[in-house]
């Protein structure tokens, strides 16, 4: 046995970046599978860095970011959707996935339990996990893979017993690509204020919503959620690494110093990229979603045509696809059989939780050449194993 933290050791390198690990090493295979977003990051953004790095902004920034960061923030997201952050109340992060870890390690005492929504995205577990909380998953297979009133507050009486500190909530949604209206969101907080705990809105994909705007969840219940967002998506920066908490003062005290001893602060040279995407680039992430948006077109035209059943996706850039009714096996056998005969690959359902089995998800982040490619080869693949099995 090694003689290390023994929670580190049960768990497990995200099912997505196994799979694409495995299936790495294929030849002209087509990777519909990370959320990668492969349009560029605005000219002006990257100038913007080239500036500062000729201008020496090279050293550590203040902790929670520069000061001209937080203040462009505080005014792009009360401009977007209305929050009313103060500077002071936002950390830049070192992308979403630190500031998910910075919030969850904060916030989370041993034996606390946090609802999460399922399937979801797989950064979540891992971190209650060092936490030493516990996750209590509510499976939304039921509800159109929305949590609604009713199986929240079911899932709030099925852990009376237990300490639940708060909620996750991912919208627009990974795996799924599904989001709440502003009437389903309110529904929820009524439920979630009685209850008293706190959310965690991850929004980072806030921008990518396709038949209605974005609500955020801050707005209808301030003073216990915090607000996770960045400019991966928006700003098609995933690179840089740039993210924000946004919450309340007290809570922005304590999560300083976890944000501290993680990361210390976010790059100097990011954050000049971030100060110029968010005074400058309030318009970038509106052009890339209507790019997002015929490309999901596209795919759900595709799929419908081959014959595979889905969940319409209203956000984001994935699409939840459900295994064929005739397929013996596994979603990773679904998923690790296309990749090895057609050369395309996607990603099992189960990476989501237990209750993903039986779907994949398609990223539409890929291009429009390599959707296209790789949604023929799926076709055509399909076509010889139905053939094949008859």
């Amino acid at each position: 046995m090694m003689n290390t933290n023994i929670r580190i050791q049960q768990i497990q390198v995200s099912g997505i970046r196994r799979f694409d690990e495995a299936i790495s090493q294929i030849p002209d295979i087509i990777r519909l599978t990370v959320g990668e977003p492969d349009l560029p990051t605005p000219s002006h953004v990257k100038k913007a860095a080239i500036q500062a790095i000729h201008n020496d902004w090279t050293h550590y920034s203040p902790l929670m970011g520069f000061a001209a960061l937080q203040d462009a923030a505080s005014h792009y997201f009360q401009q977007k959707y209305q929050l009313t952050y103060a500077p002071e109340q936002i950390i830049a992060t070192v992308g979403a996935s630190e500031a998910v870890a910075t919030t969850l390690l904060t916030l989370l005492n041993p034996g606390d339990t946090v609802l999460l929504p399922t399937p979801a995205y797989t950064s979540y577990q891992p971190v209650v996990d060092i936490a030493n909380a516990q996750l209590a998953p509510i499976d939304t297979t039921a509800t159109g893979y929305k949590l609604t009133p009713s199986a929240l507050q079911a899932a709030l009486d099925d852990h009376r017993r237990d300490h639940v500190k708060a909620l996750i909530l991912n919208y627009p949604t990974n795996p799924t690509g599904v989001t709440y209206t502003d009437d389903e969101l309110r529904a929820l907080q009524a439920v979630i204020a009685t209850a008293g705990i706190y959310v965690i809105s991850d929004e980072i994909y806030s921008e990518l919503t396709y038949e209605q705007p974005h609500t955020a969840f801050a707005t209808l219940y301030p003073s216990k959620t915090i607000t996770i967002n960045g400019l991966s998506k928006s700003h098609a920066m995933t690179g840089w690494r740039l993210g924000f908490i946004m919450a309340p003062s007290n809570l922005i005290t304590e999560m300083k110093k976890t944000h501290q001893y993680l990361v210390t602060s976010t790059s100097s040279i990011t954050q000049a990229a971030g100060i110029e995407a968010l005074t400058h680039g309030l318009d970038d992430g509106s052009e890339m979603r209507d790019v997002y948006q015929t490309r999901r077109d596209y795919v759900v035209k595709r799929l419908s045509e081959i014959g595979f059943n889905y969940i319409y996706p209203t956000g984001a850039f994935y699409i939840f696809v459900q295994l064929p009714q005739d397929f013996q096996g596994t979603s990773w056998d679904f998923a690790t059989r296309l990749a090895h005969e057609a050369q395309v690959a996607v990603v099992p359902g189960s990476a989501f939780g237990t209750s993903g089995e039986g779907w994949f998800r398609i990223s539409y982040a890929a291009s429009q050449s390599a959707l296209r490619e790789g949604l023929n080869r799926l076709a055509l693949w399909r076509a010889q194993t139905t053939t094949q099995e008859d």
